[in-house]
């Protein structure tokens, strides 16, 4: 008997069911700058739009999604992953005033449906349009005997323009200068592992169980796509020269921030500045993740951070608010060695 792909366990003919599925929700991410169209072997992107720039940079940002997307798995929520993959790029891409120009993704799994996989781009597609950046490409990997049957992982890349001269390094950033917090929508994509060892080991919860709160499921509630930032920070951008701007992913505050700082400073978070999310209340309430753990491990309600001049704090509320963002004042930049102060 001749083998086939197939018996060996990849079904070529569903993968092409699948890009026929997608083709809709990524011709819908296409902007002016698009060169070509789904099924070539590579996705092109013209720089002519910015030809007036003086000092053009291209920026690159690479990440994936972790251990929530064995939330989504379980559940078979297939459509919300794709969102935080693109966030997790972009938000990053945004943090040096880079605008979004383009997106790709590599999806593996042990099984291809085309249906799931169909899902999964849709979600993709949504973050990009939110973010105004094309989804031009991507891979789709049905690797049996590596990943089980029902599991998948996906990976995102994007590329971002800025003129070199506008480039946001905090280098700028002097003492008395004012953190500006941009509200999470959630837990975003980082710290899953210690969240999902929480809630179901240790409290012994469901996905299914009610969330205090919220009228949600916890699996609902850990499935809140992560927060497009892009919109409203380039928005912010056209009328304030901010000084510094942290994506709060893993590492939380107290990695991220000094990452930007010059080395006689600190960032004095006041964390009793905003209220919590009925997710971060619970995680306090366990008693079970030390203070810092929490502000070193999730965002805690603030999903990006801003430094500007004292002058302009006035401004960027009004631009974000105006944004439909909730944003506050959470802090200040104070002498020091480079760290995150934290104060109750």
């Amino acid at each position: 008997m001749a083998l086939t792909y197939e018996q060996s366990g990849v079904n070529i003919s569903e993968g092409n069911r699948a890009v026929e599925l997608m083709k809709k929700s990524v011709q819908k991410t296409y902007r002016d700058g698009v060169v070509g169209d789904i099924g070539l072997f590579s996705g092109g992107f013209s720089l002519k739009a910015f030809k007036d720039m003086e000092d053009p940079i291209l920026l690159a940002s690479t990440d994936g999604v972790g251990t929530k997307i064995l939330i989504s798995q379980e559940l078979g929520i297939h459509n919300t992953v794709g969102i935080d993959l693109v966030a997790m790029c972009v938000n990053d891409l945004i943090c040096q005033g880079a605008k979004p120009l383009f997106f790709l993704d590599y999806i593996a799994s042990g099984h291809l449906e085309a249906e799931k996989i169909s899902q999964l781009v849709e979600g993709i597609a949504q973050g990009c349009l939110d973010s105004m950046c094309s989804l031009i490409g991507g891979e789709t990997a049905e690797m049996p005997g590596l990943y089980g049957e029902d599991e998948y992982d996906l990976a995102g890349f994007s590329v971002g323009i800025v003129d070199r001269a506008k480039m946001i390094d905090g280098s700028k950033i002097k003492e008395g200068d004012s953190i500006i917090g941009l509200a999470s929508s959630g837990i975003h994509s980082n710290g899953y592992s210690l969240v999902r060892r929480l809630f179901l080991e240790e409290l012994g919860m469901k996905l299914t169980d009610p969330f205090k709160g919220t009228d949600q499921s916890l699996g609902q509630v850990l499935l809140t796509p992560t927060k497009l930032y892009v919109k409203a920070i380039l928005n912010l951008l056209d009328q304030v020269d901010l000084k510094g701007i942290v994506n709060i992913t893993g590492g939380g505050f107290v990695e991220n921030i000094p990452r930007i700082l010059p080395e006689n400073l600190n960032a004095r978070v006041h964390v009793n500045s905003w209220e919590k999310l009925p997710v971060f209340k619970a995680i306090e309430e366990s008693g079970m993740v030390e203070f810092e753990e929490m502000y070193r491990s999730l965002n805690m309600g603030m999903g990006m951070v801003l430094i500007c001049d004292p002058q302009d704090e006035e401004t960027v509320l009004k631009s974000l608010a105006e944004s439909g963002e909730e944003a506050m004042k959470i802090g200040e930049i104070v002498q020091g060695n480079k760290v995150c102060e934290l104060i109750k």
